[in-house]
């Protein structure tokens, strides 16, 4: 049996594969162990995109225990080489509102003990993160997402905590006063391992409600569970046909530098064994 392919990878909550005829579902090993469920694939006007549930179909898996290796390496291995990562998450900014999207630009990494490489050696491989998201993607989203009237920042910073625990509101006030956009827990690593594998990375950051240091400042109102399941079924609602708009307007041949990210990134040794 021939190896699955597929141009567009998208990591998720579990019902999008739904969405698309004829999917198939496949078993991918990886040298880092099991991602987190199986990859669905299907046709989505001529396009094959590959799906992942990356909290497992389940969502069996909290942030801190996924096996963010396992899921990029199972990208790389079907040949997608660009990947769409939507995300709940909360608002740090009264002016970003439950059921806005959020196409992030940059990142805070507030995680710990995640493996977050690919490169242990023995050569030293430093890529670089000045920009970690694709620019060319984030601009046709916000393009879509104009076009669709869905409420949208074209940037943002995204902190990223470890969880599976929500912030304290001292953490959270100081992620305000840093002026960071939105809050989440998945999008470190997946952004850096997107990068060292030359794969293009949209974030789409789904905002449910304002986060707990927001509480009592102007604008910002005490939003309720119910609110926030209703404002979090809305958002996929919206990211359904925004992804079902979008991948179709990707072009085929890249025009960013993502591919590039390892370029002069591996530093050579000052000298070699026969030295």
């Amino acid at each position: 049996m021939s190896k699955p392919r597929a141009d567009i990878g998208i990591f998720g909550g579990s019902g999008f594969y739904s969405f698309i005829d004829e999917v198939k579902e496949y078993v991918i090993d990886t040298p880092y162990g099991e991602a987190s469920d199986h990859v669905f694939i299907g046709d989505l006007e001529g396009r094959m995109v590959a799906f992942l549930p990356r909290h497992g179909r389940y969502h069996q898996y909290p942030p801190h225990a996924i096996n963010y290796r396992a899921n990029l390496w199972t990208m790389k291995e079907l040949g997608v080489k660009r990947i769409i990562a939507p995300g709940a998450c909360g608002s740090l900014q009264p002016e970003i509102e439950p059921g806005h999207f959020v196409f992030c630009d940059q990142f805070v990494d507030r995680t710990k003990g995640r493996a977050d490489t690919f490169y242990d050696g023995p050569l030293s491989t430093h890529i670089s993160t000045e920009e970690p998201y694709c620019l060319e993607l984030r601009q046709i989203a916000c393009q879509v997402a104009g076009e669709m009237g869905i409420p949208y920042h074209p940037n943002g910073t995204a902190v990223i905590i470890q969880g599976p625990r929500f912030s304290t509101k001292a953490e959270s006030r100081w992620y305000i006063n840093s002026g960071w956009s939105v809050i989440n827990m998945t999008q470190y690593p997946e952004v850096v391992l997107a990068r060292e594998l030359g794969i293009c990375y949209l974030n789409v950051s789904l905002v449910t409600d304002w986060d707990v240091g927001l509480a009592g400042m102007p604008g910002v109102k005490t939003v309720t569970a119910e609110e926030v399941y209703k404002v979090f079924r809305e958002n996929n609602e919206k990211l359904r046909k925004l992804l079902f708009q979008l991948i179709p307007r990707i072009p085929e041949k890249r025009g960013c530098t993502c591919k590039d990210a390892l370029k002069d990134a591996v530093i050579n040794p000052l000298y070699s064994d026969s030295d």
